[in-house]
């Protein structure tokens, strides 16, 4: 779909469009003039977004007959979900406790401060079309424990369709949450959403992601989050599913001691593509910042990485750390790898690095020597590999359920 029929959608639908609409003329202003990014842009030189232009994408109609199998996959995490079917959030479907305040973006239809829309092509067209999504808030001090955002899609009868949530957190001054984020479908869809958080001085927000969405399905996510003094941002992010995804992070760290943990792992088969993409700010003194993305690729898959630690010129004791690990199990897979440091304080202590391999062949022949199936030990290899990843994930209700996507997506495995 090109950027002109975007824009076609939007002046049909902004008069119904909640909130203000200056805000989306703005936008639409910006994505006229820009467009769709290109391989030009060095931001997206290896993600290309033209397959989606030979895709007629449609408005998405509310259907729940549709999501039922897609609801029977989701985990029962302490009674509290919330559930979004194309985009749009459905409070029949949803149950949250006292401690959290939910709803949805419709009912307050604020874009905030933290995305950049003039910038940011895919947060413009999110934000020239943004219907709905969720809005959570915890109240200074309240620990609201663990709630389940759930994003369901489907296609309309085999007609595309596309929508673009709009999310907003806020954790108070000492709060602290642990959200566990599914995306699943079925079909071909576009899922565009844009996240917003922020947090509070001392406040912590556990932040696990799982992309696992239909295979013919496009995810282009980007997630702003604003730290203020020693709050906590703890985020790790699966990539299963979709044709093509992107997972786009831009992380402030605005409060002297604030701490961030960006962790992912990408699994890839086939023609998938996804793009780790990330930009971590240290505006503080004393902060502290860590990326590991791990991948693993078979078929003609292809992984992205970029990850770039900005230190401002007061950041004195920074701590930034990046690190990209790739295990290729196919001769035709591949991994690009960009990590950046871009540091003005001069009492810091930044790294990163990247290793690319394929299975050891000396542990390979170690297990079949001792009578292991060939499979079997590729299987035991790789998850070891992705072991480690997810040692960082301190909820255990959480890890456990990236611990059942990895092991589903492991069985799906040609032998």
């Amino acid at each position: 779909m090109s950027a002109e029929a975007f824009l076609s959608r939007f002046e049909g639908l902004k008069r119904r469009l909640p909130g203000d609409g200056t805000a989306r003329d703005a936008a639409a202003r910006g994505f006229r003039a820009h467009g769709l990014p290109g391989r030009r842009e060095e931001a997206w030189k290896y993600t290309s977004l033209r397959p989606l232009e030979n895709i007629a994408f449609h408005e998405p109609m509310l259907a729940v007959d549709s999501a039922c199998k897609l609801l029977d996959r989701l985990p029962e995490l302490q009674g509290q979900r919330i559930v979004l079917i194309d985009g749009r959030m459905r409070e029949d479907l949803s149950k949250v406790g006292p401690a959290l305040s939910a709803h949805g973006f419709a009912q307050s239809p604020e874009f905030g401060r933290l995305a950049k829309p003039e910038r940011e092509a895919l947060v413009g067209l999110n934000t020239m079309l943004a219907e709905d999504g969720a809005v959570l808030s915890v109240t200074e001090g309240v620990d609201a424990g663990i709630v389940l955002l759930a994003s369901l899609a489907s296609d309309i009868h085999g007609v595309p369709v596309a929508f673009h949530p709009r999310h907003r957190i806020h954790l108070g001054a000492r709060a602290k949450l642990t959200i566990v984020e599914m995306a699943l479908g079925d079909g071909v869809y576009l899922h565009n959403p844009v996240t917003e958080i922020a947090l509070g001085e001392g406040a912590t927000l556990i932040h696990v992601r799982l992309q696992d969405e239909a295979p013919g399905a496009f995810h282009l996510s980007t997630l702003y989050a604003d730290l203020a003094a020693g709050a906590t941002y703890d985020s790790f992010a699966l990539t299963l599913g979709s044709r093509l995804a992107r997972n786009e992070m831009h992380v402030r760290l605005g409060g002297s001691g604030a701490v961030a943990h960006l962790n992912a792992a990408q699994l890839l088969r086939g023609r998938q593509h996804a793009d780790f993409t990330s930009v971590v700010s240290h505006d503080a003194p004393n902060c502290a910042s860590r990326q590991t993305v791990r991948n693993v690729l078979d078929g003609h898959s292809r992984g992205v990485f970029q990850g770039r630690i900005e230190v401002a010129r007061g950041a004195q004791k920074t701590d930034g750390y990046q690190m990209n690990q790739a295990l290729l199990l196919s001769p035709d897979a591949e991994i690009d790898c960009k990590p950046e440091l871009e540091i003005y304080a001069d009492d810091v202590k930044c790294s990163h690095g990247a290793t690319v391999g394929a299975l050891d062949d000396e542990q390979l022949f170690y297990l079949r020597s001792r009578g292991v199936p060939e499979a079997e030990a590729r299987a035991m290899l790789v998850r070891a590999f992705l072991a480690g990843a997810l040692e960082g994930i301190a909820d255990g209700e959480a890890r456990g359920v990236l611990e059942q996507a990895i092991e589903r997506w492991w069985e799906g495995q040609p032998a």
